[in-house]
């Protein structure tokens, strides 16, 4: 009786882990097909700014196929890595860049220990709070900021508008919201033993900070870090407004107002441009993902 009952047993279990086999091919093949399609989605702009960027001016606008170069050039990157006025779009977005993470981290770091460790009343209303102001749209304050630093300029006689520097000013009020709210889910998944057993040990608060709660929180670091300079560099609706000098403009501004004159567009420049301004982010990227990742879901390993 057993062996029937195993024999019977026997086919009905083949049937199932075939079925389960099935299941699993057909998932994999959903999974490329769609990852093939993003793929697609995702590389076409950046695969058409390279190939524009190898053609000349007569090339580009010849009606010739758009996604082929005939004759490649490499003087649209020569013009632009030679040209004084690019390389000093280049250094104001490196400068302000840097200094935004700098500020981002010094500011972001003790309020996200405080606002997770630190617990006292109203820190969690207030850690919410600190993440709602990063859903505010640029769009909705880049005027009421105008007004205020127009008003600080008449009563100080401090130059604020229309100098590369003002945008360090502007820039963490994007940066230091989403940094703090990234370090206090890192910062609460840290077992609570470490800091009390610092505490009892006799270090202080700050002590704890730097010695424990940094070194072991470096791929949230690196996270808020990467999105710092990225916000930084890539911004574009807040140089617009504050910015208009030639010598004071950011990477992204300085590309589409210098090369667009009128409804001229030196698309070759433009797309090499372009490629040039995003290196240095996804550079970052590809040398950081792995913290970036591990930054960003770690509040969700919590417990």
């Amino acid at each position: 009786m057993s062996t029937l009952a195993i024999d019977k047993a026997g086919p009905s279990r083949k049937v199932k882990y075939g079925s389960m086999s099935r299941d699993r091919v057909w998932a994999l093949r959903w999974s490329y097909f769609f990852l093939v399609l993003f793929a697609i989605f995702f590389l076409t702009p950046p695969v058409y700014m390279l190939i524009t960027s190898l053609k000349s001016s007569a090339e580009i606008s010849a009606a010739t196929n758009p996604w082929w170069v005939f004759h490649p050039t490499l003087s649209n990157y020569v013009e632009l890595l030679s040209s004084n006025q690019f390389l000093r779009f280049f250094w104001n977005s490196s400068i302000i860049s840097i200094i935004v993470v700098i500020v981002t981290m010094m500011i972001s770091i003790p309020a996200a220990f405080a606002l997770a460790r630190m617990k006292f009343w109203g820190s969690a209303t207030l850690a919410t709070g600190v993440f709602l102001t990063y859903l505010i749209p640029d769009s909705l304050l880049f005027i009421p900021l105008f007004k205020v630093l127009g008003g600080v300029q008449e009563l100080t006689g401090i130059t604020l508008l229309n100098r590369w520097y003002v945008l360090v000013f502007i820039y963490p009020t994007l940066t230091v919201p989403f940094c703090t709210w990234i370090m206090i889910g890192y910062f609460a998944s840290i077992p609570k033993e470490l800091d009390e057993a610092a505490l009892i040990d006799g270090a202080s608060w700050l002590q704890t900070l730097t010695r424990i709660f940094i070194p072991v929180a470096l791929p949230g670091l690196i996270a808020a870090t990467i999105f710092a300079f990225t916000v930084s560099w890539a911004q574009f609706l807040y140089p617009l407004v504050f910015t208009t000098s030639v010598d004071q403009l950011v990477l992204p501004v300085g590309i589409t107002t210098t090369l667009i004159k009128g409804d001229v567009f030196n698309w070759g420049q433009i797309m090499t441009g372009a490629l040039l301004g995003a290196a240095p982010p996804l550079v970052i990227y590809a040398f950081l993902m792995d913290y970036y990742i591990a930054g960003l879901t770690a509040g969700a390993t919590k417990g």
